[in-house]
């Protein structure tokens, strides 16, 4: 697995639950206080949260995990904050499975 896969997901996973937060502040103004309009909010987090799937899957399906893991990630993206912890546990256990190929030092 290289380690694009790695970034992509990282930067995907922190973009969305930042995005989940907000539109979670915008729904509790909304329904709590009677103020705002959470249309647009919503619709920007629903096209990251697409994103956010494909690479998530993507990098799923490239380290191999079962599914039931592969449901949990994907499920995070879901749940204000749960990226946050989610996010580095997988990141952490990805690095031990990126092969970029680089190549040797020369030696002297």
């Amino acid at each position: 697995m290289k380690s694009n896969v790695l970034s992509r997901y990282r930067v995907m996973a922190y973009i969305t639950a930042v995005w989940l937060l907000v539109f979670t502040v915008a729904i509790v103004a909304k329904y709590g206080f009677q103020a705002g309009d959470t249309m647009l909010i919503s619709q920007i987090h629903g096209v990251l949260f697409i994103i956010y799937v494909v690479f998530a899957f993507d990098l799923g399906t490239k380290a191999k995990w079962p599914f039931g893991k592969l449901l949990w990630v994907l499920a995070a993206g879901c749940i204000p904050l749960a990226s946050f912890f989610v996010e580095p546990k997988i990141t952490r256990e990805a690095r031990l499975l990126i092969t970029d190929a680089r190549p040797a030092p020369a030696k002297a």
